[in-house]
C-alpha cells in the first residue's frame, strides 16, 4: 500500500491528510513516515482518484543540493595549500611564527561559524529554505573571493571571519534534503550528501595549491602579469567564488522551496508550531541523539587529526613510517573505500537494519578500528615474515573495511531527522548539532594531536597512547547508541503488530 497519498483519509492522522491534499511544496520525512504501510485495521476510505504511488526522490532537487553541498568544503579547504605562505608574506614574519598564525586564520572559519549556526537555523525556519540558502551561499562567494585580496594579517582573519558567518549553507541543505526524502529514500539521499561534502574537500586543496601564485607557477602565461605579482592568491580565492558563483544561479533557477506550507499550519498547529530552545532540547529523543551525534563528531575529528602524523612517525616511535606518497596513496584508497560504503552499502545496509542498527553496529566496530592500528605498528616492529604477512591483511582490513565506520556519520544525521518534532524546527536543530560539530572541530583535533605527540615523545604505551585513550571513548559510543531511539518506520511497523 502507497506509503503516502493524497487520495488517501486516514481516520486519525486527518491533519497529516490535509497537508497532502493541499499539494504543499514540502513533503518531510515525519509526514511519510506517519503513512507508511497501514495496519490491517486501519479504517481507510478511497475516493474516486485512486492511490498514487509513493513520491520518488526528485533527483533534480537532491543534485542541486548536493552541488551546493560541495561549496563550502570548497571555501575552506581552498586555502590549505598556500596559508602558510600567505601568513608569511602578508606578515613578514619568521619562520617559528607562521605556524601559530595560519592555524589562527584557519580556525577563525569554524569559530565564527560555531556562533552563527542557531542564527542560521532560525532563520530558514522563519524566512524560508531557498532565500536562507542563497544568501549563505552569495556571501560565502564573495568573502571567499575576497580573501586572496587581503595583504595584511588582519584583513585575511576578518575575511575569513566573514566566510564563517555565511556558512549556513551545510546546515538547510541538510533540512532540505530530508524535506525532499522520506523513510524509504533518506539513506540514498544523505550519502550522495555525504559523498558531495568529500568531493568538495577533494576538489578544495586542488584549487588553491594549483592556482597559488601563477606568477611563479607558470611563468610563461602569468609571469608578465603585475596583478598577479603584486596578488599571488588572487586567483585561487576568485576561481572558488565563482564556483560558488555556479552555485547560486543553479539554486535560484531551478530549487525548490521546502519550508511547511503556512496555509495548512493551524490544521494540526502542535505538529507545526515552533518550539522554543529549551523544549526543543527536552523533546523526546533530541538529547540522546545530539550526544550520539557530537560523540560520532569527535572521534572523527580526533581520527582525522591523528592519522596523517600517525601514518608520518617511525615505527620505532608508534606510527607506521610512511613517506609522504604512500601518504597520499594510502589517504586516497580511504577516501574511495568511504565513498563506496556511503554511496552502495550504506543505503542498503540502512533498509534491513535500520538507523540505530547501523549506528551500533558502527559502534561494535570503531574500538577495533582503533586497535588495529596499534597491531599494524607492532606487526612491523617485530619484522618477520609472518609478521608482515599478517600486517597486509590488517592494512587490507583498514583501507577498505575500515572506512565502513563512516556510515554512523550518515546515520547520525537521519537519526537527527528521526527525531524532529516538527519540521518547522528541523533547521533548528540541525543548527544545534552542527554548533557542537564546530565547537569540536575547533577545539579537539588540535588536544588529539598533542596527546600522541606526548604519547611519542615519552614513550608511553610504546607511542600508543593516544589510540589507548580512543579505544575507550569509541566503546563508551557504542553503549550509548544502544539508547538511540527506535526509527519512526520500525515505531510504525511495532505499533501495527500490536
Amino acid at each position: 500500500m502507497p506509503s503516502s497519498s493524497a487520495a488517501h483519509h486516514v481516520s486519525e492522522p486527518t491533519e497529516r491528510t490535509r497537508l497532502l491534499d493541499e499539494d504543499a511544496p514540502h513533503v518531510n520525512a515525519e509526514a511519510s513516515t506517519l503513512l507508511e504501510p497501514q495496519a490491517p485495521e486501519t479504517n481507510i476510505v478511497s475516493d474516486d482518484h485512486g492511490s498514487p504511488p509513493s513520491k520518488p526522490l526528485p533527483k533534480l532537487q537532491i543534485f542541486l543540493l548536493c552541488y551546493a553541498r560541495v561549496m563550502e568544503p570548497i571555501a575552506f579547504f581552498s586555502i590549505f595549500p598556500f596559508i602558510a605562505q600567505m601568513v608569511q608574506r602578508n606578515g613578514h614574519l619568521p619562520e617559528s611564527d607562521v605556524g601559530f598564525y595560519s592555524g589562527l586564520v584557519e580556525s577563525l572559519f569554524s569559530a565564527v561559524q560555531m556562533v552563527v549556526l542557531i542564527f542560521w537555523g532560525k532563520l530558514a525556519d522563519r524566512c524560508g529554505r531557498k532565500p536562507t540558502l542563497i544568501a549563505s551561499v552569495v556571501g560565502m562567494c564573495f568573502t571567499t573571493a575576497m580573501f586572496g585580496f587581503t595583504q595584511k594579517i588582519w584583513q585575511m582573519m576578518v575575511t575569513r571571519a566573514l566566510a564563517g558567518v555565511f556558512s549556513g549553507s551545510g546546515l538547510i541543505i541538510r533540512t532540505m534534503i530530508a524535506e525532499h526524502s522520506n523513510a524509504e529514500t533518506q539513506a540514498r539521499a544523505f550519502s550522495w550528501f555525504a559523498f558531495a561534502g568529500n568531493l568538495g574537500l577533494f576538489i578544495g586543496p586542488i584549487v588553491g595549491g594549483t592556482l597559488a601564485s601563477p606568477a611563479e607557477q607558470y611563468p610563461g602565461t602569468f609571469g608578465k602579469w603585475q596583478f598577479f605579482i603584486d596578488y599571488p592568491y588572487a586567483l585561487p580565492s576568485a576561481a572558488c567564488g565563482a564556483i560558488c558563483a555556479t552555485a547560486v544561479l543553479a539554486l535560484a533557477l531551478g530549487l525548490e522551496e521546502t519550508v511547511p506550507d503556512e496555509r495548512v499550519s493551524d490544521a494540526n498547529p502542535k505538529k507545526n508550531e515552533r518550539l522554543s530552545f529549551k523544549e526543543l532540547l527536552k523533546s523526546p529523543g533530541v538529547g540522546i541523539v545530539l550526544w550520539v551525534y557530537s560523540h560520532v563528531m569527535f572521534l572523527a575529528f580526533a581520527f582525522t587529526a591523528i592519522m596523517p602524523v600517525a601514518l608520518y612517525t617511525p615505527v620505532k616511535l608508534g606510527g607506521l613510517g610512511l613517506g609522504p606518497k604512500l601518504i597520499s596513496v594510502y589517504m586516497t584508497l580511504q577516501g574511495l573505500s568511504q565513498a563506496l560504503w556511503l554511496l552502495l552499502a550504506f543505503p542498503w545496509i540502512q533498509r534491513r537494519i535500520g538507523t540505530k542498527g547501523v549506528m551500533t553496529a558502527s559502534g561494535v566496530a570503531y574500538p577495533f578500528f582503533f586497535v588495529c592500528y596499534i597491531i599494524i605498528n607492532l606487526l612491523l616492529r617485530d619484522g618477520t615474515h609472518t609478521a608482515m604477512v599478517i600486517f597486509w591483511i590488517f592494512a587490507g582490513i583498514l583501507v577498505f573495511i575500515g572506512p565502513g565506520i563512516s556510515m554512523a556519520f550518515t546515520g547520525a544525521q537521519l537519526a537527527l531527522n528521526d527525531v524532529s518534532p516538527n519540521p518547522r524546527v528541523l533547521s533548528t536543530l540541525n543548527a544545534i548539532a552542527l554548533t557542537a560539530s564546530s565547537g569540536i572541530r575547533a577545539v579537539f583535533p588540535g588536544i588529539a594531536t598533542a596527546i600522541y605527540a606526548v604519547g611519542v615523545k615519552n614513550h608511553i604505551m610504546q607511542g600508543h597512547l593516544a589510540w589507548v585513550l580512543l579505544i575507550p571513548i569509541a566503546v563508551a559510543y557504542g553503549v550509548c547508541a544502544r539508547w538511540l531511539p527506535e526509527d519512526k518506520k520500525t515505531k510504525l511497523t511495532i505499533d501495527e503488530e500490536q
